[in-house]
């Protein structure tokens, strides 16, 4: 199989609340419009059909990324772009994904953990200063930034429209998109 016939990977990661699915959602319509074929795997839908029963150790975690990873693999090697919106908080399991896939982009959603916690979508950020959950990343259980990401969105302060855009200029720039 030839590099032009392998999917890409748009794994992008970020702090809970950082903006890491509205980005994805954004990009898939971008992509969809282009006629390409595309998955979204999203954290949360992911742990419900994939990943169920699964905690937030440390291994739950790299357990759980490991299987979009091999899902993505199978999808990217039959010419489907994945887009991978996980907090994937450890540099290892991203640093694995990378080496996984002849086409990865690696997308940072920086945003500060005061503003992911004044967002607080879903409510974690409270409940897990309340003592309620463990483990949340941010907050009782690391987030390792990446150290050389492909693209780095300032959710706090820029457009989702502007992120989208920003990423769909770099991956045609790597020549994973036609002009």
């Amino acid at each position: 199989m030839s590099f032009d016939d392998y999917g890409f990977v748009v794994w992008i990661t970020g702090l809970p609340g950082s903006g890491k699915t509205t980005i994805a959602r954004g990009l898939e319509a971008k992509l969809r419009e282009k006629g390409l074929k595309v998955e979204v795997f999203d954290g949360d839908e992911v742990r419900r059909n994939l990943s169920a029963g699964l905690g937030f150790s440390r291994e739950d975690r790299e357990t759980h990324n490991r299987r979009v990873i091999y899902v993505c693999e199978l999808l990217a090697r039959n010419g489907v772009n994945c887009i991978v919106s996980l907090i994937s908080p450890y540099r290892s399991v991203r640093e694995y994904a990378r080496r996984q896939f002849p086409k990865f982009v690696e997308v940072y959603c920086k945003c500060s953990l005061e503003e992911c916690m004044r967002r607080d979508p879903k409510g974690l950020y409270r409940k897990a200063l309340a003592g309620e959950i463990t483990n949340m990343t941010g907050i009782q259980d690391p987030y390792e930034e990446p150290l050389n990401p492909e693209v780095v969105l300032d959710t706090e302060h820029d457009s989702v429209e502007y992120n989208v855009k920003k990423v769909l200029k770099k991956l045609t720039k790597l020549g994973y998109l036609r002009k």
